[in-house]
């Protein structure tokens, strides 16, 4: 660790370049890090920039073992919500950036994702399955208010009769309420919303511009009461940073209707580990042994077991306590994983050029 002051604002600490692709190290020149530490007092803030990029495809496949989903839509690349603990943060190592500071102020947004959904969905032979939404970043972070990619994406799913899962830290789903209302009727949203903690402090360190713990609980209120099947997601659980909350966040959502809940340990692939690191020696020193120490022991003795069948499934003492508290909690609560049946058998196909169906 430097001697620098935190970066405020922002979870990452840092943006150096990986070398895991064999890239050039960044020119000292210009680099705002190298800028910072020569002037005297805080340097300004960082700002976000947004590079609009335009994909031939939009739907992404997967055949992972380890995850309920088979295709997935990332309308935005980075993510301004600044979660130091986003195992989507090495995907900017691909392109040449950091996967600290410049995976949340050096966006990309597709604006052209509804139109290639559109076209994929009308193409003869298509087979729909539940599409997931929020698998990588965020698709209702701040930059959405002005690009609304995620709200024409479900006009057209329910245009189209197409199921769609939703994971996000934001109460701007709030927004499309009404839609997701509308497609719940039909049986084809589920919504779940992660919460890490109840702490606002300790939410503005973890998670510097998502919303706020109660704002994400109370969004998760609205959208059962609307009939939108609702998910709290108690993830990632930090040991010795979190998982003190993991009872009493349970407790909050079920005295607001919400039916369903399951946990997620932390992970921490690739670049993410010595960005939490030093997110921990800035933040909570005193105890940056003993979280890692857990981490560790939950994870065969390293920073993060990236095999299948294995990396979603923590083991040892630490892991099976963590189990038994959320199994307690939530029977105690009445609370279950409350699988939700989509409906992809009323799909049809959309005009491809998006005239309105004849009747």
């Amino acid at each position: 660790m430097s001697n620098r002051s935190p970066v405020k604002g922002r979870g990452a600490q840092s943006g150096a370049v990986p070398q895991r692709f064999g890239l050039a190290t960044r020119e000292a020149d210009g680099d705002w890090l190298d800028e910072r530490d020569s002037l005297d007092g805080e340097a300004p803030p960082l700002r976000t920039t947004v590079t609009e990029e335009h994909p031939r495809t939009i739907l992404s496949f997967n055949r992972s073992p380890d995850i309920p989903f088979d295709r997935s839509i990332n309308a935005y690349r980075g993510c301004e919500h600044g979660c130091i603990y986003c195992f989507a943060r090495p995907t900017h190592a691909y392109h040449d950036l950091s996967p600290g500071l410049d995976f949340e102020t050096k966006l990309f947004a597709k604006p052209d994702a509804p139109r290639l959904l559109r076209e994929t969905l009308a193409r003869r032979g298509y087979r729909p399955a539940p599409i997931a939404m929020g698998t990588n970043t965020d698709p209702y972070q701040p930059i959405e208010r002005r690009y609304e990619i995620t709200r024409r994406i479900l006009d057209i799913c329910l245009e189209a009769r197409h199921p769609v899962t939703i994971t996000t830290k934001s109460d701007r789903i709030l927004r499309d309420i009404e839609v997701l209302a509308e497609m719940a009727r039909h049986r084809l949203i589920a919504v779940g919303i992660s919460v890490t903690s109840l702490d606002p402090h300790l939410s503005r360190l973890l998670e510097p511009r998502a919303a706020s713990p109660a704002k994400r609980i109370a969004a998760l209120e609205r959208l059962a009461a609307a009939g939108v099947p609702s998910h709290v997601s108690v993830a990632p659980v930090i040991p010795a940073i979190t998982d003190e909350f993991m009872e009493a966040i349970l407790e909050k959502c079920a005295a607001r209707g919400i039916e369903s809940a399951t946990w997620i340990m932390m992970r921490l692939p690739h670049e993410v580990a010595p960005l939490f690191r030093e997110w921990l020696a800035t933040h909570y020193p005193d105890r940056a042994e003993k979280v890692m120490g857990i981490v560790r022991s939950v994870r065969g003795g390293r920073d993060n077991d990236p095999e299948f069948f294995t990396r979603m499934n923590p083991k040892g003492v630490w892991a099976d306590l963590f189990r038994k508290r959320f199994r307690v909690a939530t029977k105690r609560l009445g609370i279950n994983r409350v699988a939700v049946d989509l409906d992809c058998s009323r799909f049809r196909p959309p005009p491809p050029d998006g005239q309105m169906r004849l009747l």
